[in-house]
């Protein structure tokens, strides 16, 4: 999967981008606003910029999104050949972009989780915040279809 920087002003992108399997690191979830600072944190950890930046996007060589709806940008990401594909088993943490693992089925998950028993429910490795396929998912998964058609 690609290896994704993504500026402040697509930020939207991230839970999408980390359900389809893509490393989606979040500029200021890292403290990183600046556009030199992106440059440089996207050529360390060689990754691609997605940004609506015209002079950021030249400087990184990165992907320069038009619009401002996350829906749209998926289109737009999809144009440039971003595989957007949801993953069968959740890879990365919508929320901190973390690993997931599957949750045993004897685990305890907290009160806002499924009982691993009964569905399918991973963990994040950072944060420790637990996913499963719910409504949610569900809705997220119709938006990347209707995007990819």
């Amino acid at each position: 999967m690609t290896r994704i920087l993504l500026d402040a002003m697509c930020g939207g992108l991230r839970a999408y981008l980390r359900l389809c399997g893509h490393d989606a690191a979040y500029a200021p979830d890292r403290g990183v606003e600046a556009d030199d600072a992106i440059a440089a944190l996207a050529r360390d950890e060689d990754r691609v910029v997605v940004t609506r930046d015209r002079a950021l996007a030249a400087a990184t060589d990165g992907i320069l999104l038009r619009e401002r709806d996350p829906v749209d940008q998926l289109r737009e990401l999809a144009a440039t050949g971003i595989p957007l594909e949801p993953t069968d088993d959740p890879e990365r943490c919508g929320h901190c972009n973390g690993r997931l693992d599957r949750v045993p089925t004897d685990d305890a998950t907290p009160e806002y989780a499924p009982d691993p028993g009964n569905e399918a429910v991973w963990r994040c490795r950072d944060c420790e915040q637990c996913f499963w396929k719910g409504s949610h998912h569900d809705r997220m998964v119709e938006t990347l279809a209707a995007v990819r058609t």
